[in-house]
């Protein structure tokens, strides 16, 4: 048995009760699986999985394959819970750990609430239109949305990526490392060119969202991560591209308007490498939901458009609730981006939530 798993095991036990970010904690299977993987190159890395069926995706079997040792199953949406919680572990509704009256965002609730607590330093997800970096952001960890193809989705709209939420990118490339045959790590050449784009041309972003970006950016420019171009990144609302998509109702104003934003992300990689913006056009919204605000806002677009997109922490609003960044790069330079994160992380480290330290 590796410290580290009984360490994690011994952890989720005390916290999850409260928290709620898991439906199922394989206590034994666990053991069992630590007590082989010493060896091997994870050595018993505890890690969690997205959801019940988790454990057969690919990401998985693969971390497994290394060393990796899955502890448990992390909670998704519930019945009932389309606006409401985003997450429903075996205790109860999850809840966000740094302010127990919000959501942690979703549908990777609870895989993101687990690595915020330090429950485990990694865990799997799954992004069809922001479930990943939603609840990166709204939990202050760091969230990566693969590019897609990279790695196998059983979406058959082809939206959803696998991804992977972390305790910081330097984990996060530890979990592609092993799970990609041929990952090469690709350190950022500083200062990185970026574009900053506070709405994506369209969104209605929360002043206070708004402003915990701006000042992050500056702190990157300040401390040489990135040199900010001047120009936009201008899309036009993906809302109806993307539930046509994920309907498989499409019409050919949907494809004109999904067309449109692939033309003009082409042209913005074509001579930017980087792309920045917020996660979420608002914070971490209560548990009765957010209305007719979509928290989705600024994230689906790469999911039709297939980029790679990260979130990392950028600060608090005023109310403690957690910001994050968004990092996006052309299809295909995931280990750029991850590279990019690196750098970023040593500028915008993420906190943990003093209850849960």
């Amino acid at each position: 048995m590796t410290p580290a798993v009984e360490a994690a095991l011994t952890r989720i036990d005390r916290l999850d009760p409260e928290l709620c970010a898991f439906t199922e904690v394989w206590h034994e299977e666990a053991r069992a699986r630590a007590g082989t993987a010493s060896g091997l190159p994870l050595g018993g890395l505890p890690f969690a999985v997205k959801g019940r069926a988790g454990i057969r995706s690919y990401a998985a079997r693969r971390l497994i394959e290394a060393g990796g040792v899955p502890v448990g199953a992390t909670s998704v949406p519930g019945p009932g819970t389309y606006w409401q919680t985003w997450g429903q572990g075996a205790h109860g509704r999850t809840v966000n750990p740094w302010r127990a009256d919000r959501t942690p965002g979703g549908s990777s609730a609870g895989s993101a609430v687990a690595v915020a607590a330090g429950m485990v330093a990694l865990a799997t997800g799954s992004d069809g239109a922001g479930s990943v970096r939603v609840p990166a952001a709204w939990c202050g960890v760091f969230g990566l949305k693969t590019t897609t193809g990279l790695l196998p989705s059983p979406d058959r709209t082809g939206l959803a990526s696998p991804g992977v939420l972390a305790s910081s990118a330097a984990r996060a490339e530890t979990c592609l490392r092993h799970v990609l045959d041929a990952y090469v790590p690709r350190p950022a050449d500083l200062p990185v060119p970026a574009v900053l784009s506070p709405d994506l041309g369209f969104a209605s972003v929360d002043p206070d969202v708004a402003r915990v970006v701006r000042n992050a950016v500056d702190r990157l420019v300040a401390a040489g991560v990135v040199r900010l171009l001047p120009g936009a990144c201008e899309l036009r609302d993906p809302v109806d591209a993307w539930t046509a998509v994920r309907r498989t109702s499409q019409t050919p104003a949907t494809r004109a308007l999904r067309a449109s934003n692939d033309r003009a992300l082409d042209a913005f990689f074509a001579r930017t490498p980087l792309l920045l913006c917020p996660v979420t056009p608002n914070r971490p919204h209560g548990h009765e939901g957010p209305g007719e605000v979509y928290s989705t806002a600024l994230t689906w677009a790469f999911n039709l458009s297939g980029h790679p997109a990260a979130s990392v922490p950028a600060g608090f609003t005023p109310d403690g609730c957690p910001v994050g960044l968004q990092l996006v790069t052309d299809r295909g330079t995931d280990a750029e981006l991850l590279g990019m994160a690196r750098a970023v992380e040593r500028v915008l480290p993420a906190p943990r939530p003093a209850a849960f330290s």
